[in-house]
C-alpha cells in the first residue's frame, strides 16, 4: 500500500535548498552600500568642530555625526559581509576542516574590511 506522503524529507530538502541571489542584485546592493559609506564619510568630513564650542549647538551638532557613524558603520559591515560571502565556495573547497574554514573566513573578512577602509582613506588624507 502506498503512503499518501511519499518521501517528505526529500521534498523538504529540495524546497529549502539555498539559492544564490542573481549577480546583478549583488552588484546593485554592493553599489548602494558603497555609496552609503561614502555619504557617511562625507558627512563626518563636513562636521565642524567649531559648532561644539557653543553648548547650545551640542544636540544639533551631535545628531549628524552620530547618525553618519551608525549608518555608515552598518553599511560598511554589510559591504564586508557581502564581499566575504561571495567567496564562500572557494573557501569551502580549499578548507581542510571546520576550524580551517572559520580561519579562512575570518581572514577574508579582515581583508575585505581593510579594502573598504582603504577605499575611503585616499581621499581623506
Amino acid at each position: 500500500m502506498s503512503t499518501p506522503f511519499p518521501d517528505i524529507e526529500a521534498r523538504l530538502r529540495d524546497a529549502l535548498a539555498p539559492v544564490d541571489p542573481p549577480i546583478h542584485l549583488q552588484a546593485r546592493l554592493e553599489t548602494t552600500l558603497d555609496s552609503i559609506v561614502e555619504l557617511a564619510a562625507d558627512e563626518l568630513d563636513a562636521w565642524e568642530l567649531e559648532a561644539i564650542k557653543d553648548p547650545r549647538n551640542w544636540p544639533r551638532a551631535a545628531v549628524g555625526p552620530a547618525a553618519a557613524v551608525v549608518v555608515g558603520g552598518g553599511a560598511a559591515v554589510g559591504l564586508v559581509l557581502l564581499r566575504t560571502q561571495r567567496k564562500r565556495h572557494k573557501r569551502r573547497a580549499a578548507a581542510r576542516g571546520a576550524r580551517d574554514l572559520v580561519a579562512r573566513t575570518l581572514r577574508d573578512a579582515g581583508r575585505e574590511a581593510l579594502k573598504v577602509f582603504d577605499e575611503l582613506t585616499p581621499d581623506r588624507r
